[in-house]
């Protein structure tokens, strides 16, 4: 990168640094608004022993379905296992660790650490297998959970637009997990569908600053639909 551009031109590039045993974060709720290129460039690069911070794991064979069927995640921090028979098979035979965290919770986790705050207590979880091991406490008449924040070595982040700088966009449903993730990553990569001047970004509809981005490439999705559904022919 020269200055202030952010701009990379090759998925390696993208990926500069990221290697074996590393933690990442990937955006994306379901398949909508996942990183698909940088998902699909590591699997290229065989990086295995990763821990991956995401909602769920998208669809077997798609997003980081098939980081799994390499067995290149070592353990999971997610909501729910979803549509992914492989996330399932490898959590039940306890090939993958896998860390359950309710989605609210996930998502603060997440957002904490990005504005550097280390825990915190929330109501959610308290009384079942999710505080087992964890700090508790009452505050106020009501009890709380300790839930430490999340960071991570690489953020792989999805945006709708971005300029030069790096400042993003996301549209609609994609923002999801995205715009946190870009917060808390050592090293935040994203992969974008348009990429402009400084200055063509209306300031007051950018959602992410460019100061916590790192990378940015420009790609082509593929956009996949997770569960298509459709109206019968009358």
């Amino acid at each position: 990168m020269a200055g202030f551009n952010k701009v990379v031109h090759s998925y390696e590039e993208a990926l500069t640094g990221l290697s074996n045993d590393m933690t990442i974060m990937v955006g994306g709720f379901g398949l909508c608004g996942i990183p698909e290129g940088l998902i699909n460039h590591m699997v290229t690069m065989g990086v295995s022993g990763l821990t991956a911070i995401s909602n769920n794991a998208g669809v077997d064979d798609f997003g980081l379905g098939l980081l799994l069927q390499q067995r290149q995640i070592s353990t999971m921090i997610a909501s729910y296992v979803g549509e992914n028979a492989t996330f399932e098979q490898q959590m039940l035979s306890g090939e993958l660790n896998v860390i359950l965290t309710p989605q609210g919770t996930l998502a603060e986790k997440i957002r904490a650490g990005g504005a550097g705050i280390p825990a915190f207590f929330t109501a959610t979880g308290y009384g079942t297998p999710v505080a087992e091991g964890k700090e508790t406490r009452e505050i106020k008449g009501r009890n709380y959970v300790l839930e430490e924040s999340l960071t991570a070595d690489f953020a792989l982040v999805r945006a709708w637009k971005a300029d030069t700088m790096g400042n993003l966009v996301f549209r609609k449903t994609a923002a999801n997990f995205n715009p946190m993730m870009a917060t808390a990553g050592k090293v935040t990569v994203v992969e974008v569908e348009e990429i402009v001047q400084p200055g063509e970004l209306d300031p007051n509809h950018i959602h992410t600053p460019g100061i916590y981005v790192d990378r940015l490439i420009k790609a082509n999705f593929e956009k996949r639909i997770e569960q298509r559904t459709v109206k019968a022919a009358e």
